[in-house]
């Protein structure tokens, strides 16, 4: 480990871990579609019983009326967060009798896009906005890839950690709000560098059903299995392939992440820049309704595909970057996790635990700037883990030159192991190490791994990907149905749902603006220069 970097873990052991580090901030959200009892996509709208998915804090939609997403509040607490994803996932299964969720990433049995509905928010101008940009996405991409299901995971440092770190970093010629933005813009550096590292670990998606590709051209060597699924031998996260959500319209463009005013301007310029591919598809048809937002390269900034994102809680009306101008980084989020299918809320306590500790070591890291060789060299060894991660012998790209991703990762988990420990330190349960120790397994043993789990499992049995999943679908109704709620009751979640369209309606009515009046004010804002 850089010697700088063992002082400034030695200078922060000696503060209050209890208050400085133990108390990492998170957020957990989760998509999950909906399917009937075959395991195909429903075609109902949004179960009324959950409430408003314009409003309600904990169950709304993603891009479709049938994908379904959950979130829990920040906490500090990893065993809160997943009580309460629980009881989201069986609150939702009460109230839709006939339908269960699909637990894996890669959707199955899609029927055509014609069964994939863009999600409904209502009648107010914000709700008309969330589903004419999801028009728009349709429009551009198709509505197949939007669909794919996967976790983010929103990450903070305590507010006690910034003070003590801005002192054991000397930087105290920034104020503190400069300081944590560009600490955590060096986070997102220093992720992109290891990104390969989460689908490797984590990744779940190795096959897929035939349906999803059906009809358009793949240069991916698939082998088959079963009737109809498809995969790579070696693949890791098929969800993170061209594939899945990243945007290969995208691939020239150039995000800057050395400084968050580059940042922020990269993507006003590309919601601003005109697109001659989208604007030949035309912003309204020909009955003159909107089809999409603009004919800029991106709608808004969450059309923009990227494995992490730097963020900050929006007021009303606030564009993702208007928040950042005024009050900087408040927190990351990462989007590359596949959602675990051996886990019935997708997510566990190993993963949450392994992913703070690999921010925690990208933040405490130096990182230096991140030029386009620096990006590409990233998004190479992304694209290999993902197709082939799990492949013998298999040579990642560094600056310095090739090594192999078994060695780079053993690498990592030393420099992870006294981070580990710092964080364990008067814990009941040691669940940093105890994380660290189960990712150095997999790196050893590719097939401990998701990814080499689900292959092994397809390829012994012969079975498609889609009987697996309905089967898993079906014991994960079974268990959430029978164990009792932890966080809250139903009742509670009934009243949330109740309040959620009261709050619905109060947006309706308060609209005093035309939509097109209303788009105009809010690409407006988006413009304004950064002051932060």
């Amino acid at each position: 480990m850089n010697q700088d970097i063992s002082e400034r873990l030695a200078l922060l052991s000696e503060t209050d871990i209890s208050r400085t580090l133990q108390p990492l901030q998170r957020g957990i959200e989760k998509e999950s579609l909906r399917i009937d009892a075959a395991g195909s996509l429903s075609r109902k709208p949004h179960p009324k019983g959950l409430g408003s998915a314009l409003t309600h804090p904990a169950i709304t939609t993603d891009f479709a009326e049938n994908l379904v997403e959950f979130i829990t509040p920040v906490s500090s607490n990893i065993d809160d967060s997943l009580s309460l994803l629980t009881d989201v996932h069986k609150f939702a299964l009460s109230n839709m009798p006939d339908e269960q969720f699909w637990p894996m990433s890669m959707p199955c049995y899609v029927d055509g896009e014609q069964t994939i509905q863009p999600a409904q928010y209502g009648t107010s101008n914000i709700a008309q906005m969330k589903t004419l940009y999801r028009k728009g996405l349709h429009l551009r991409y198709g509505s197949m890839m939007q669909i794919i299901s996967g976790v983010h995971y929103n990450f903070s440092m305590p507010d006690e950690f910034w003070p003590e770190w801005q002192r054991i970093k000397d930087q105290m010629d920034m104020s503190a709000d400069e300081f944590r933005s560009h600490s955590y813009m060096g986070l997102l550096r220093n992720y992109y560098r290891y990104a390969w590292l989460i689908p490797y670990l984590f990744g779940a998606s190795p096959a897929l059903c035939s349906s999803f590709i059906k009809g358009k051209e793949s240069v991916l060597p698939f082998k088959k299995v079963g009737q109809g699924t498809l995969y790579l031998p070696y693949a890791t996260s098929l969800r993170l392939s061209d594939l899945g959500y990243t945007n290969s319209s995208q691939s020239e463009l150039y995000v800057c992440h050395n400084s968050l005013e580059d940042y922020v301007k990269c993507l006003q310029k590309a919601i601003s820049t005109p697109s001659k591919e989208y604007d030949s598809l035309g912003l309204k048809n020909a009955q003159g309704e909107y089809q999409q937002l603009n004919t800029n390269v991106l709608q808004i900034e969450n059309e923009l595909y990227s494995p992490i994102r730097p963020k900050r809680v929006a007021k009303s009306g606030e564009t993702p970057t208007q928040a950042l101008r005024r009050g900087g980084i408040e927190y990351i989020e990462v989007r590359s996790l596949d959602v675990n299918p051996f886990s019935p809320i997708g997510i566990d306590k190993l993963t949450i635990a392994f992913v703070d500790l690999l921010l925690c070591m990208c933040l405490f890291e130096d990182s230096g700037p991140r030029d386009q060789d620096d990006q590409q060299r990233a998004k190479d060894n992304l694209m290999k883990v993902v197709l082939e991660g799990r492949k013998p012998g298999l040579m990642l790209t560094r600056k310095a030159g090739e090594e192999s991703l078994q060695s780079w990762a053993l690498d990592i988990f030393d420099r992870l192991e006294p981070i580990a420990k710092m964080l364990d330190r008067d814990q009941k349960t040691p669940i940093y190490q105890q994380a660290l120790h189960a990712q150095r397994r997999k790196a050893q043993h590719s097939n401990l791994t998701p990814s080499g789990r689900i292959l092994e499992r397809l390829l012994s049995s012969g079975e498609d990907n889609g009987k697996f999943g309905i089967e898993l679908a079906q014991n994960y109704r079974n268990l959430l149905s029978s164990i009792p709620y932890g966080a809250n009751t139903e009742d509670y979640w009934n009243s949330v749902a109740a309040e959620s369209y009261v709050q619905q309606q109060a947006i309706e009515k308060s609209d005093d603006v035309s939509f097109e009046d209303f788009l105009k004010d809010y690409f407006e804002r988006n413009q304004q220069p950064f002051t932060g």
